[in-house]
C-alpha cells in the first residue's frame, strides 16, 4: 500500500456535530461537506478530549489526553518537550503548515531556559506548535494581547489594503455590524448577531483563510504537504457577512434540547455552569433565535468555500493524492441544557463531526459508509503517521490509527468507551463553588449505554443514554444505580491510569535495558558468585 502524499486537515471552530445535513440537520444544507462523506467515512461517534478550544486542539495535535500533555486550558502553554503532529511526519518529507487557528500558546519559560526565540527556525516550530505558521490567525481580538505575544494579524493588513480604514478592521468590519446612523455595532454583543458584518463576503475571514490555504497548496508544487485549514468560525463573535446573515429564519431552527427537570436540584458543578452569565443569557427567550441565523449562515459559508476549494483540487489533480479530514474542536450549547458556550460533557458540546476521505484504492469498500465505532481526537495523529509512513510511537501516543476502520476492518480490541476531561479553574463556576484551582477538574467516560461524569469533590453525574438520549435525568445520586456508578468509575480509573507518561523511552528499550544489566555487571540480590 502506497503512502498518502498530501493531507488537508480541516477544522471548524465550535461546530456542533448535528449542524450538518449529512449528520441529520433538516434545514442547514451542506452539500460539499456531504460530498466528502459520500467519498469517505463519516464517523458518527467522534469525541474530543476536552470541550474547550485550546486543550482540545492540543490533543488533536499531540495524540495525547489533556492532563498528559498539560495544556489544560486556552492560555496554558503546551510544554516545550511535547511532540506534535509536525514532529512526527516532518521527517517523512512532509511540509506541515497551519492556515488559521491553533489557539496554542508558546511555552515562553521553557524556550527562554533553552535560549530559543520565536523568530529562529526551531523556536518558531515549537511555539506554533509544530506547524509552519503560514497564516496564523486565532480569531481573537487583536487588542487583547496579540502584540504583547509578539504576533501580528496579517488579515488586518490585507483588509486595510482593500480600503477598510481602521486600526483594527478585524474588529470594526469583519466582526461588527452597522447601526441606522452608521454607528459600529460590535458582534461581540449577541443582540447584534443577526446584522450583516460590515465586510464584503469575499473579504471575510472564511473567504480569506480558504484563499490562503489554496495559495499554500499551490506553492508546494510536488512537495508533500499537510495543510491544517483551521477556520475561526462559526465560533463567536456570531456575525456573518451578507448574504449569509439572514439565510435562515425561525422555521429552520431546531428546538432547544432542555427540560425544566435539569434545574431541579442539579449536580452542583452543572448548576454553577448554568448560573454563569453566558448560560443565563442563552436561556433567555429570543437570544438563541437571534444567534442561530448567524451561526447557521457561518456554517453554510464554510461549506460554500470548501466547495470552491474542492473544485480547484479536482482541476489540479490533487484530489487523487490528498487525504481530506473534516472535523471540529468541540460543539456549542446554543441554549441547550440551559447553557451557553461549551465546557461540559453533554453530547452537543463534546461530540463532533469527523469525516475522512482516503483516496487510495484500499478505501474503496468504505466510501459513503458510516462508522459507529467510538473514536477520539487523539486518533488523528497516529492516523496521519500511518498514512504518511511515519514510524509508530506507542510509548507516547494515546490514540489509535483509524486506518483499519477506513479500510473496512474493525479491530476486535477496539475501544468500547470514549473519554474527555475539563480543567474548569478559569471559570466563574469554580469561584461560585469555592473550589481551588488545582481541584477544579471533571472527567467523562461514555459507553454505548451510559455516560458517567466525575467532578472532584462532588457527586458524579450518570445518564442512561439508551432511555434518556437527551441527558435530562441525572442518575448520579440515585440509590438504585450505585452498582452502575461503581462500574463506570472503575472504567474511568482504568482510563486515567492508562495514560502514557514514560514518553522518553520505548517499551522495547525498557526490555533491552533489563536484559543488559547482567551483561554489564549489575548484580542485585544474588547470594554468591557462581563457580
Amino acid at each position: 500500500m502506497s503512502n498518502i502524499k498530501n493531507i488537508l486537515f480541516i477544522m471548524a471552530d465550535q461546530l456542533r456535530w448535528d449542524y450538518l445535513s449529512c449528520y441529520g440537520h433538516p434545514h442547514l444544507k451542506t452539500p460539499n461537506i456531504d460530498h466528502l462523506a459520500e467519498r469517505g467515512v463519516r464517523f458518527d461517534r467522534a469525541y474530543v478530549q476536552s470541550p474547550v478550544c485550546g486543550p482540545s486542539r492540543a490533543s488533536f495535535y499531540t495524540g495525547r489526553t489533556v492532563f498528559s500533555h498539560g495544556a489544560t486550558w486556552n492560555h496554558v502553554p503546551l510544554p516545550i518537550g511535547e511532540l506534535t503532529l509536525g514532529d512526527y511526519i516532518r521527517p517523512q518529507g512532509v511540509k506541515t503548515a497551519v492556515v488559521g487557528k491553533t489557539h496554542m500558546v508558546a511555552d515562553g519559560e521553557g524556550m527562554a531556559r533553552l535560549g530559543l526565540n520565536e523568530t529562529a527556525d526551531i523556536g518558531c516550530l515549537v511555539s506554533q506548535p509544530g506547524f509552519d505558521p503560514y497564516e496564523r490567525d486565532d480569531g481573537l481580538h487583536p487588542d487583547a494581547g496579540l502584540e504583547k505575544r509578539g504576533g501580528k494579524l496579517r488579515y488586518n493588513d490585507w483588509l486595510r489594503e482593500r480600503g477598510y480604514d481602521s486600526e483594527n478592521p478585524w474588529n470594526d468590519y469583519a466582526n461588527a455590524g452597522e447601526g441606522p446612523n452608521g454607528e459600529i455595532l460590535s458582534g461581540w454583543y449577541l443582540k447584534n448577531s443577526n446584522l450583516p458584518a460590515r465586510v464584503k463576503e469575499e473579504h471575510s475571514e472564511t473567504a480569506y483563510m480558504t484563499m490562503r490555504a489554496r495559495e499554500f497548496i499551490a506553492e508546494m508544487g510536488s512537495t508533500p504537504w499537510l495543510c491544517h485549514l483551521s477556520y475561526i468560525k462559526p465560533h463567536w463573535p456570531y456575525i456573518a457577512p451578507a448574504p449569509y446573515h439572514d439565510m435562515y429564519g425561525p422555521e429552520t431552527f431546531q428546538p432547544p434540547i432542555r427540560d425544566p427537570r435539569e434545574k431541579e436540584d442539579p449536580n452542583p458543578v452543572f448548576g454553577a455552569f448554568m448560573g454563569m452569565n453566558v448560560s443565563e443569557t442563552f436561556s433567555q427567550q429570543g437570544v438563541r433565535e437571534t444567534v442561530l441565523p448567524a451561526y447557521m449562515g457561518l456554517i453554510k459559508q464554510i461549506d460554500d468555500h470548501l466547495g470552491k476549494l474542492f473544485d480547484w483540487l479536482k482541476e489540479t489533480g490533487r484530489m487523487d493524492d490528498t487525504m481530506i479530514v473534516f472535523t471540529s474542536d468541540h460543539g456549542d450549547y446554543l441554549g441547550d441544557h440551559w447553557m451557553g458556550e461549551k465546557e461540559l460533557f453533554h453530547e452537543v458540546s463534546v461530540r463532533v463531526p469527523l469525516i475522512i476521505v482516503d483516496p487510495r484504492p484500499e478505501a474503496d469498500a468504505t466510501r459513503g459508509t458510516v462508522s459507529e465505532a467510538f473514536v477520539e481526537a487523539i486518533d488523528l495523529v497516529p492516523t496521519f503517521m500511518e498514512a504518511t509512513g511515519a514510524p509508530p510511537a506507542p510509548h507516547r501516543l494515546e490514540g489509535r490509527s483509524l486506518m483499519p476502520l477506513l479500510h473496512g476492518v474493525t479491530p476486535p480490541d477496539w475501544r468500547d468507551a470514549v473519554f474527555s476531561e475539563i480543567d474548569y479553574a478559569f471559570y466563574a463556576a469554580r469561584q461560585a463553588l469555592g473550589v481551588g484551582p488545582s481541584d477544579a477538574r471533571g472527567y467523562m467516560i461514555r459507553t454505548e449505554k451510559w455516560k458517567y461524569v466525575y467532578f472532584k469533590g462532588y457527586p458524579p453525574q450518570l445518564f442512561d443514554l439508551e432511555n434518556d438520549p437527551d441527558e435530562f435525568t441525572d442518575l448520579g445520586r440515585h440509590e438504585a444505580y450505585e452498582d452502575i456508578r461503581r462500574d463506570m468509575h472503575n472504567r474511568l480509573t482504568d482510563r486515567l491510569t492508562d495514560r502514557k507518561n514514560r514518553v522518553t523511552m520505548t517499551d522495547d528499550a525498557v526490555l533491552a535495558m533489563r536484559a543488559r544489566e547482567s551483561k554489564i555487571g549489575i548484580i542485585i540480590g544474588v547470594w554468591d558468585q557462581p563457580d
